[in-house]
């Protein structure tokens, strides 16, 4: 058995990061990630005026519950969604006048349903060049508060950017949501929220967000149950076994649920209170996923699917589309290099078995995508290359590493 230490969450680490820096207080958050996506978000803090002292195993935030200690600020936001449509809200709170901007994977990604809504709200956003998109400048000075309604189909992020604005607000808000993807992305929100001191209450597709702040508190960062998807699934696929600690029956986080996956395919799966056991039976079976709720685990499955039986159909995914490149075509286009049939539509895909040959990944300065592809090589003959292996730094800057060294343990 090969026992898999996973960094921190990503979705958990920014969100920490924002409510550290709203709360009043001192906040120590214990095993945060360290990668281009947080540290991209904790500089932000730092450009806004936030006092941030990371650590190497804790960092230190303390939080300014009336906003941006900067009267003017220029963040830059790297590749990270989270930080450009995060941060725009808890800069709205406070006063003064702040430009975010982006690389350009970054400025191609929609933040319009965000920045709709905050104008609903009466603060002063300006795109600069195009309309919908980064970058940006807001105007801030402070949010009454009140009710909007929000298209959270192109992604959860923006929902959870109003969700954590809210207690910030003089009023508080009310939030209609309609067409949500990813919703157990919005639970962890609700969830460290109420860590935090704030309880969201929700009527149907309602949530109503109290005012009154947050207060800070010490918060444990879980393991990043995206990243773990890959170990899990590489264990499917190689028909041997790993546990992943401090991922168990009481995680935040939805994308945990691939092993569902993995378990209709034909892997054994153990969920335990501190850990989850993925053991490989040596066989794959075909299946149909609707993975809409889990969609940052689409490409995980996508590269291992011409190992399965029968076709493996993944279906209500568009929103993957709109991720760090086109995902679901990227993973279509690299398999199809490969020598696997495979189909697409607008939200689905669907892939033959076969037998992938060595190749170059493209992967489209997409963390995910390298990752995903790095699985599907342990059984590729000759294995396979990446034409952009660092973009791993998004999110696990060591994964090569890592797999690596799982390799060699299990003599591939």
């Amino acid at each position: 058995m090969s026992v898999v230490a996973v960094p921190g969450s990503k979705s958990i680490t920014n969100r920490a990061l924002f409510l550290a820096a709203a709360a009043e207080g001192t906040t120590v958050l214990r095993r945060p990630l360290v990668s281009d996506d947080t540290e991209a978000f904790a500089q932000g803090l730092t450009a806004l005026g936030y006092d941030v002292e990371p650590g190497p195993a804790e960092w230190r935030i303390t939080g300014r519950p009336a906003g941006p200690a900067a009267a003017e600020a220029d963040v830059y936001c790297r590749d990270g969604a989270t930080v450009a449509r995060f941060l725009p809200g808890l800069a709205a709170a406070g006063h003064g006048t702040f430009r975010f901007d982006a690389s350009p994977q970054m400025r191609r990604r929609p933040v319009a349903p965000l920045t709709r809504a905050l104008r609903t709200l009466g603060v002063d956003i300006r795109h600069e060049e195009a309309d919908g998109h980064l970058p940006l400048t807001v105007v801030a000075d402070g949010i009454k508060g009140g009710e909007i309604e929000l298209d959270a189909s192109l992604s959860s992020q923006f929902l959870t950017a109003l969700l954590l604005t809210g207690p910030l607000t003089a009023e508080g808000l009310r939030i209609r949501v309609t067409g949500l993807v990813s919703a157990p992305y919005v639970e962890i929100t609700l969830a460290m929220m109420r860590r935090f001191g704030v309880e969201v209450v929700r009527d149907g597709d309602t949530l109503s967000v109290p005012p009154g702040g947050y207060r800070a508190t010490t918060y444990d960062i879980e393991p990043d149950a995206s990243t773990a998807s890959y170990f899990f699934a590489a264990a499917a696929l190689t028909g041997r076994e790993v546990t992943v600690p401090g991922l168990g029956t009481d995680a935040l986080q939805g994308d945990l649920r691939f092993v569902d996956v993995l378990e209709r395919m034909g892997a054994c799966v153990d969920i335990r209170p501190d850990a989850t056991t993925v053991t490989g039976t040596g066989r794959l079976s075909g299946v149909t996923a609707a993975m809409r709720d889990i969609s940052d685990t689409m490409p995980t499955l996508a590269a291992i699917a011409p190992f399965a039986d029968g076709p493996v159909r993944i279906e209500d995914v568009y929103n993957t589309r709109v991720k760090e490149c086109d995902r679901l075509e990227a993973c279509a286009s690299n398999l199809r290099r490969q020598g696997v049939r495979v189909d697409t539509g607008h939200d689905w895909i669907e892939i033959h078995p076969g037998v992938p040959t060595s190749t170059e990944i493209t992967c489209h300065g997409d963390h995910r995508i390298a990752m995903s592809f790095a699985v599907a090589g342990l059984r590729v003959p000759g294995g396979v290359t990446f034409d952009e292996p660092g973009c791993v730094k998004k999110t696990f800057p060591e994964f090569h590493d890592a797999f690596g060294e799982l390799r060699r343990a299990w003599g591939l």
